[in-house]
């Protein structure tokens, strides 16, 4: 079943402890997504066109695209 997955460009949306699909900086173009749970988040403004900055807890740090919700 598909998730109903939220945008990632509201800080609002990204908590620490989320499952979320991040772009990482060399990932830009191509779009690939990288999964991972918040460990921190880096964006200060309450909200980013591109996507709230986060850490992951791989220590890979993107902007995030989508939110994945826990059932």
């Amino acid at each position: 079943m598909e998730h109903n997955k939220i945008p990632g460009t509201k800080r609002s949306n990204v908590k620490v402890g989320d499952l979320v699909e991040i772009v990482q900086k060399q990932d830009q173009r191509s779009g690939e997504l990288t999964e991972g749970i918040v460990q921190r988040i880096l964006t200060k403004s309450p909200n980013h066109p591109h996507g709230i900055k986060v850490r992951i807890d791989t220590g890979e740090v993107g902007r995030v695209k989508w939110v994945i919700p826990e059932e």
